[in-house]
């Protein structure tokens, strides 16, 4: 302030100066003009006289009469950038300041001159006053202060300047004739010059003005920049700044040297300067150097207008008129005047097929609808409107360790033991009190860390000498034991039982019953269907051998066994037309005669041969099995050769080449399994001793594996290193039936205990995965060749087909989902389905049942 008034002063100084040096060489020339006289010359003095003027009485000259020449109004026309001043005046006055002004070109040069120099000496003084403000906020204040006091000043310094030439224009020279003509014209001049005067200031007011404000913009860009890091002092960086509350300093400036932290003054301090501080309430303090800061207008509309949720910026108008650029203007002519393609006017086909693909992606469920977004959206909760700006990671970490607070566990409540009179079966007796002494060497073994005793009144209860020790192993447990939230395992039921395929993408498998087969008098108890699919062969109770054709239902043969007839088997070497069944103690080798002639005669003439061998057969292989031709009624019948056992054969079963057949007989004991190669006519026994009570044997479809069950276990020998491979663990109590996979890799066992084994050999010797689908046992189980299905038919008189889809991947366990459960049969004497067969090539599945029916689902 002090500083504009004395620059003000100086203005003043400078142009009453130039106007009295003006004055008084006009005047010299009128007096030579006139006659010399003493009047004359006391003009002149007295107006210097009345021009000469002290600082003390420019400061209080603020009453100073006004003139009727000075009386043209001023208008201050002043634009948003402040930059231009106008006045008015009377038209004569106009006139006459246009004449005066190319004469005062030249003193004009030498004003501005004189102006410059002035606003060099207020460059050097603001530029010492802005650097020793540090605050940005208050500079930006004392601009607008200091802009509207210039303006006052400006305005003060003109009215008082017009009205002392107001005065020095109405002085009184006397009212003789001798000078009338010399006022008039005096006074003329006086009002001309006092006019070119006005414009001269004021054009050397706003000529400062304008130098000042460029001074203050090239100052503000370097003094006051807004860029972020030459705006930070503090070089630390992005760290908390409590890490600095143990030292003298606060950080480090550009220059490497520490930033020492202000005083902080007491509660009494701040009081003070909370009652005296008109700025207090918007003053902060910055966390980087430890010094207030004291908020702008502009900081605090901001912050209002984020906290009304407002736009931050005032001058954005958020309801403008919206400008169509592009389709305001309609034009007369097109752009292009050539017909349209034809893509315009037809369907886009990638948007279709982006369409379709959102519609699988809603169908499979890989994409949720907006529906169950906004459920998820209600579910989650609604998240907080609010949330702060210039919230730092520490903050964060600081409120979530607040928010998370654990409490201390609390104490258990005493008991009726740790009464003063406790009841008399909470006190020791005798052995009590001996075996809590012994525990002294392991305390926490004892129920009670105390003796209870028993006080006749409260006042007789001494002091507990463990209270201290008790108290510090309470504070250590609490500061030395981490806390930690029990999280409670909620697990739905849905969610332990495997998600597992719908049916409906697992087809085709057998639904629906197509075909009953009929002609058998009493169960059946074996079915078996050609490599080719065409025909099927049965055979039960009744001792006949039924051919039957698939597509016709039509039985084609029939062959009487002469006994009952327990497991057939079809040979699966399609050039031979042979079947194997097992009748009592005989295995007959029957060639049926149906399909391809060629076969079968071919079959007759290798049959017919009988093979010459030099090996002598040994008497225990001898007194096991003898083979036999078939001759006169037999061969008519269809029997080429017959095999007499020495037990009952329960089964039958082929090797994948056709040329080995296995026959089993449980009661056999170590001669319980016979391997027979057709091609040579002879036998042989594999086991010399008897692991168990032998239910059936398979071959492995591709390796020299032979797979025999026993009731329990399931032992798998390698032919031709003649040793034991594996022992698959069962835990079951009675083996019925046993199926191999066509890959060979997996087993899939049925028991009389109502379950379905199924195992991996390359994952364990133990069930992958057990199946209970049946209520009673299980009697027949099969895999199919060529689909990954498998059946199961059980005396409860379902057959149910499964999914097994077994992968190439190793790394991939099987996948088993139960399909279709088919009740058709009938139930007789408690049997039910006691074999179970698939078709070669299609989907079709055979059951056999004790109600002489053979039926086919497809």
């Amino acid at each position: 302030m002090r500083m504009q008034k004395k620059l003000l002063k100086r203005k003043q100084e400078n142009l009453k100066t130039e106007t009295d040096q003006q004055q008084n060489a006009k005047t010299s020339q009128d007096f030579k003009n006139t006659e010399g006289s003493d009047t004359e010359d006391f003009l002149v003095t007295e107006l210097d006289s009345n021009e000469d003027s002290t600082d003390e009485e420019l400061e209080n000259d603020d009453d100073i009469p006004e003139s009727d020449v000075e009386k043209d109004p001023i208008v201050f026309t002043s634009d948003e950038e402040g930059s231009e001043l106008e006045f008015e005046t009377d038209s004569e006055d106009d006139d006459s300041a246009q004449d005066e002004e190319k004469e005062d070109e030249v003193d004009d040069e030498d004003i501005v001159e004189e102006e410059n120099s002035d606003n060099n000496e207020e460059e050097k003084q603001k530029k010492n006053d802005t650097s020793e403000d540090k605050n940005k906020s208050k500079i930006k204040e004392t601009k607008i202060d200091l802009d509207s006091k210039q303006k006052n000043k400006k305005n003060k310094f003109v009215n008082n300047f017009n009205e002392s030439n107001k005065a020095k224009a109405n002085l009184n020279f006397g009212e003789s004739s001798k000078y009338k003509r010399y006022n008039k014209e005096l006074k003329e001049k006086n009002d001309t010059n006092s006019q070119n005067n006005q414009v001269k200031v004021l054009n050397k007011i706003q000529s400062a003005n304008d130098v000042e404000s460029n001074d203050k913009n090239n100052d503000d860009e370097y003094e006051y920049d807004s860029s972020d890091e030459e705006d930070i002092r503090n070089t630390v960086g992005n760290i908390p700044m409590k890490w600095y509350d143990e030292y003298d300093h606060i950080g480090y400036n550009w220059e490497g040297k520490k930033i020492l932290k202000p005083e902080k003054g007491d509660q009494l301090d701040n009081f003070l300067k909370r009652m005296e501080d008109p700025d207090f309430w918007r003053t902060i303090k910055d966390p980087q150097t430890g010094q207030d800061i004291v908020l702008s207008e502009a900081d605090i509309q901001l912050i209002t207008r984020i906290q009304k949720q407002k736009i931050p910026d005032v001058q954005f108008d958020e309801y403008s008129p919206w400008i169509e650029w592009f389709t305001s203007e309609v034009m007369k002519t097109p752009l292009r005047n050539f017909p349209e393609h034809k893509r315009s006017f037809l369907p886009s086909k990638p948007e279709a097929r982006k369409v379709s693909k959102l519609v699988h992606a809603l169908k499979m469920g890989w994409m949720k609808s907006t529906a169950e977004t906004e459920k998820e959206k209600q579910q989650k909760g609604k998240a907080p409107d609010f949330y702060m700006l210039w919230q730092s990671d520490d903050q964060a970490e600081e409120m979530r360790r607040i928010h998370k607070h654990i409490p201390a566990p609390k104490r258990h409540l005493p008991g009726h033991a740790e009464s003063y009179n406790p009841p008399p079966e909470y006190l020791f007796d005798k052995k009590e009190l001996k075996e809590w002494n012994k525990l002294k060497a392991t305390p926490w073994k004892r129920k009670l860390h105390f003796i209870p005793q028993k006080y006749t009144s409260l006042r007789e209860v001494p002091a507990y000498p463990r209270y201290i020790k008790e108290r510090f192993r309470r504070c250590l447990d609490l500061y030395l034991c981490p806390r930690a939230l029990k999280m409670r395992l909620t697990i739905e039921p849905e969610a332990l039982v495997p998600q597992l395929p719908s049916p409906k993408d697992l087809q085709p498998f057998p639904t629906t019953m197509s075909m009953i087969f009929k002609g058998h008098t009493d169960m059946i108890r074996s079915i078996t269907v050609d490599p080719i699919g065409q025909y099927i062969a049965s055979g039960g109770d009744d001792m006949m051998l039924k051919i039957w054709e698939i597509a016709t239902g039509r039985c084609t043969k029939t062959v009487s066994c002469g006994g009952i007839i327990r497991s057939v088997a079809w040979c699966p070497n399609q050039a031979i037309s042979l079947i194997a069944v097992a009748a009592d103690k005989k295995v007959l080798l029957i060639n049926p005669g149906v399909g391809d002639h060629l076969i079968t005669t071919k079959t007759d003439q290798l049959l017919e041969i009988i093979p010459q061998s030099d090996v002598i057969v040994s008497e225990k292989v001898k007194s096991a099995v003898q083979w036999e031709q078939a001759e006169g009624e037999s061969w008519n019948k269809g029997i080429r050769i017959i095999l007499n056992h020495f037990k009952t054969v329960k089964q039958v079963t082929w090797h994948g080449k056709g040329d080995y057949f296995a026959a089993v007989m449980p009661d056999g004991q170590n001669r319980s399994v016979l391997i027979n190669q057709l091609s040579k006519r002879r036998s042989q026994l594999p086991f010399t001793k008897s692991k168990g009570l032998i239910q059936c044997v398979l071959f492995h479809p591709i390796r020299p594996f032979l797979f025999v069950a026993t009731q329990r276990n399931v032992r798998i020998y390698d032919l031709v290193k003649q040793e034991m491979v594996k022992k698959l663990l069962s835990n079951s109590q009675w083996i019925s039936t046993m199926s191999i996979h066509p890959g060979g890799d997996n087993i899939l066992v049925g028991t009389y205990d109502r379950k379905m084994l199924w195992f991996d050999l390359d994952l364990s010797t133990k069930p992958y995965q057990t199946l209970r689908l049946h209520g009673t046992g299980v009697r027949g189980v099969t895999f199919h060749k060529r689909y990954p299905l498998f059946a199961s038919g059980a005396d409860d008189r379902s057959l149910i087909v499964s999914h097994g889809m077994v992968y190439n991947d190793l790394l991939q366990n099987p996948l088993i989902v139960p399909l279709k459960r088919l009740c058709n049969h009938e139930s007789y004497n408690d049997f039910g389905i006691l074999d179970v067969m698939f078709h070669p090539t299609q989907p079709w599945v055979f059951s056999a049942g004790a109600d002489s029916t053979i039926r086919m689902y497809t």
